[in-house]
């Protein structure tokens, strides 16, 4: 696979950090997840599918022992990734210029909500806060019910994960260069300000102020969802003129090209008010059937029971079959990348929180 040989300490915990590792584990890398003993709560359900094919350290990070052993195990392996508040793992022993000293090639990537520095970088957050600060939320939604509460988390994962993970691999390319490992300082904050791609320079370079529903992918034209006759909805993206035609076409209204092929403010703003109408004179079912046979962006709003059947994500495999401890099958999603030169191997269930204290640390879970 293709990170065979990279060796990976991850200090992580929640969301962003172990959803980071967990890919660099399902192209090859060995992962070791550290956590704190079991504590009989049981453990969070997201984690049989964020630690799937890590191996597990459970110990005390606040016992001196443990710390000792870590930091000699620093200089076997080739990146730490920790999502504490700025300065804990220093505290701890464990910050980077302390395991520079063990393993000065260390790459040592952290994740945070508002980075290292900065007026912010002490204060908690999630995900809401990241995006709403970072501007997103500003223009997202509508007029006149404000921001969304969105399904997924944005700074969490395109944010902290994705960026983390390019920082890492990049890390990895320049130490094979150079020698040098180095600390990477992934705010999710920042990252989240990043994707900001298509709207900020309108503002940056136009000077455009950024507001709900006026521009072309926020509600300013009728790129968006609509509703059908029996409250379901579908998802037009017709931007470029083909699809915009072919969208008439398939709504057999020709008569609106005119409108919608003008690509006036005014005339999209029209057009949408027609379209919201033309859609609840069918059923979902109907517009399904229609639009199957018409290339025009435009698709079904799926339930996620849905999505778990539909032909594109089968024939894409992805969904993966895990082998739990207990011998069941777990359903779980699989690894997005795809290779003609590799294929994700999911190597293991989620282990037992500690199961490798012994072979990795010769050190029982205390």
């Amino acid at each position: 696979m293709l990170l065979n040989g990279l060796k990976v300490l991850d200090f992580s915990a929640l969301l962003p950090g172990p959803f980071a590792t967990m890919m660099l584990a399902d192209l090859g890398a060995e992962v070791v997840h550290i956590t704190k003993p079991a504590t009989g709560e049981g453990r969070w359900i997201v984690d049989d599918y964020l630690q799937r094919s890590k191996k597990s350290l459970a110990v005390n990070l606040k016992d001196p022992t443990v710390i000792n052993h870590l930091r000699e195990l620093v200089a076997h392996y080739d990146i730490v990734v920790e999502q504490f508040r700025p300065g804990v793992m220093e505290r701890l022993g464990l910050g980077y210029e302390a395991l520079k000293e063990v393993n000065p090639n260390i790459i040592y990537c952290s994740i945070s909500g508002y980075g290292q520095t900065g007026p912010y970088k002490d204060k908690g957050g999630h995900d809401i806060n990241y995006v709403s600060l970072a501007g997103i939320h500003g223009y997202s939604g509508s007029q006149q019910q404000g921001p969304p509460n969105l399904g997924i988390q944005i700074a969490d994962l395109a944010g902290g994960s994705l960026h983390a993970v390019v920082a890492i691999l990049a890390a990895v390319i320049y130490r094979t260069r150079t020698g040098e490992g180095q600390h990477l300082d992934i705010s999710m904050t920042d990252c989240a300000l990043a994707l900001n791609a298509l709207a900020a320079p309108e503002f940056l370079v136009q000077g455009k102020p950024l507001e709900r529903e006026q521009m072309m992918l926020n509600g300013g034209s009728f790129y968006g969802h609509f509703e059908t006759q029996d409250g379901r909805y579908m998802s037009v993206g017709s931007i470029e003129p083909k699809f915009r035609q072919a969208l008439c076409m398939a709504i057999n209204r020709q008569d609106l090209l005119p409108l919608v092929m003008s690509y006036k403010p005014a005339d999209e703003l029209a057009f949408k008010q027609q379209l919201a109408e033309i859609f609840k004179a069918k059923t979902y079912a109907q517009w399904v059937e229609i639009f199957a046979k018409t290339d025009a962006c435009v698709e079904p709003v799926l339930s996620f029971e849905e999505t778990v059947t539909h032909p594109l994500f089968l024939a894409r495999n992805m969904f993966v079959d895990i082998t739990q401890e207990d011998g069941t099958i777990q359903k779980q999603l699989a690894c997005p990348i795809k290779s003609n030169v590799f294929q994700p191997v999911y190597t293991a269930a989620c282990a037992v929180i500690g199961e490798h204290n012994e072979d990795i640390l010769g050190l029982p879970i205390k």
